[in-house]
C-alpha cells in the first residue's frame, strides 16, 4: 500500500486551505497513493493560540459538513482513503477531530482528541471537549 502524508500550512482562508488539500490528494493519487493522511491543522489555523472568546464555536463545522463532503466526493472519484483533521462542532460541543473517509466516499468514523491541554499559547480547553 502506498501512503501519502500531507502537511500544509493553514491560513484564515478556509476555502483556499481546502483547495490546496484537494489538489494534494489529486497529486498523491496520481503518484499511486491509496491512503492520504493530513497532519493536524491542515485546513484551519490553530485557534487555541488565544483564549476562546465569544463565537469560538462558530469557527467549527459539523461532520459530515462542507469539508468532509468535498473530501468524500474526491475520495470516491479517485478511489483513495482520506484521513483529515478538522475543528468539529457537534451540537454545543466542539472537538479536534480526524474523520476517516473510505475509498468509496463513505465516512467510516472519526477520532476525537481526548488529551486537551491548557497553558500559554495552547488554550485548548476553551475550544475542545474531551468526549
Amino acid at each position: 500500500m502506498r501512503i501519502a502524508l500531507v502537511q500544509q500550512r493553514a491560513t484564515a482562508d478556509k476555502a483556499g486551505n481546502l483547495a490546496r488539500g484537494l489538489a494534494a490528494v489529486e497529486a498523491a493519487a496520481a503518484r499511486g497513493a491509496q491512503l492520504v493522511a493530513f497532519a493536524e491543522l491542515a485546513f484551519e489555523p490553530f485557534y487555541p493560540q488565544k483564549p476562546a472568546g465569544p463565537g469560538f464555536a462558530d469557527l467549527a463545522e459539523p461532520i459530515p459538513g462542507p469539508t468532509t463532503e468535498a473530501l468524500s466526493a474526491l475520495a470516491r472519484r479517485l478511489g483513495v482513503v482520506i484521513v483529515a483533521n478538522l475543528y468539529e462542532r457537534d451540537g454545543e460541543r466542539c472537538f479536534d477531530t480526524s474523520p476517516v473517509i473510505d475509498a468509496d466516499g463513505t465516512l467510516l468514523g472519526r477520532t476525537r482528541m481526548v488529551h486537551i491541554t491548557d497553558y500559554p499559547c495552547f488554550h485548548e480547553q476553551g475550544y475542545y471537549n474531551p468526549r
